[in-house]
């Protein structure tokens, strides 16, 4: 077993480009399991991000909620220079709603799930990173009604529900962190939680394969559907993955971070939170159905995205940290 994790450890990455092809073929070749992995994300999500939380040491992230410049430098990163990037960006399908509405909703809100997992990849400080996620989802919850009534207009409102937005935050952060807190605490006494810690830690890269091939399967068919359309977003996705990374460097080195929390703040800008958005946008009514669509697009961008960042950023934010693999 032993032997087995070290390979999947080691060769991460390629990996993890299979199971985007993997999800990529189901999807295409047989649509009709979407639905069904459609259903399949939260639970596996929840899974993943178990197994993450269980690796970080929850008595530290007090710590890491009293660094103020850390913090400020993912705020002020996510809430005031990714907006403006955003508006501009935006203004290329600014006369479509449904693209236009797509785009802000994925793009305006900071990922807060496996943002963890990748930069944890890449040698970031990804403990800070699940510390700052309440904080971060608070705030998103605020401003993104704010951003949304200012680039859109205050007539959105008779359509958008965020009932969708509080009940994945509670599945997809507030459980799997509750119940990683409870497993650490049983594993100081119990044998069988130890156990369990052990094994989720040695399942990371096979938990990560599972979600990204559930992801890309659910709904790359109703990508290729819409591809047409859907070909006047990618670019602005591509560009915002490129434009993030020096403006995430330039923040890490005005506040003086160090090579863990540059990288870190790097992935908090240009990662999204497209799976928990999600909800949002498959609420909202069918003349506004291919919304739920261009967030899905960013999705699959993105992943793409992660893999080269987890080469790259450690490149570009270097210093002593854990190797990457």
């Amino acid at each position: 077993m032993s032997r087995l994790v070290a390979w999947w450890d080691n060769y991460q990455i390629p990996l993890y480009l299979i199971s985007l092809g993997i999800g990529a073929a189901i999807g295409l070749t047989v649509p009709g399991t979407a639905p069904a992995f459609e259903v399949a994300i939260n639970p596996v999500l929840m899974v993943l991000l178990y197994a993450t939380f269980l690796g970080v040491p929850l008595i530290r992230l007090g710590h890491a909620l009293r660094d103020i410049r850390f913090l400020g430098g993912l705020t002020g990163l996510n809430f005031l220079a990714v907006p403006v990037v955003v508006y501009v960006l935006s203004r290329f399908v600014a006369d479509d709603r449904a693209l236009l509405l797509g785009v802000l909703l994925v793009l305006l809100a900071p990922c807060i799930d496996y943002v963890i997992v990748f930069s944890g990849l890449a040698g970031a400080a990804h403990e800070k990173l699940l510390a700052a996620a309440p904080l971060l989802m608070l705030l998103q919850m605020l401003l993104l009604p704010v951003y949304l009534g200012l680039f859109v207009g205050p007539e959105l409102f008779d359509v958008l529900d965020i009932a969708p937005f509080a009940e994945a935050f509670l599945l997809l952060i507030v459980t799997p962190l509750a119940l990683a807190a409870l497993t650490q605490f049983l594993a100081t006494r119990l044998r069988p939680a130890r156990q369990v810690m052990a094994l989720l830690e040695a399942l990371m890269v096979p938990l990560m394969m599972l979600t990204l091939t559930v992801v890309v399967a659910s709904q790359i068919d109703a990508v290729r559907a819409d591809l047409g359309s859907l070909l006047r977003v990618i670019p602005i996705y591509v560009v915002f993955l490129i434009v993030m990374v020096p403006l995430g460097v330039l923040t890490g080195r005005m506040l003086k971070q160090d090579a863990r929390d540059t990288r870190a703040t790097v992935f908090s800008g240009a990662t999204r939170n497209s799976l928990v958005v999600l909800p949002l946008a498959l609420a909202l009514p069918e003349v506004l159905a291919l919304t739920a669509v261009v967030v899905v697009t960013q999705t699959l961008v993105e992943l793409v995205g992660m893999v080269i960042y987890v080469r790259v950023i450690p490149k570009l934010a270097p210093g002593r940290t854990l190797p990457v693999r």
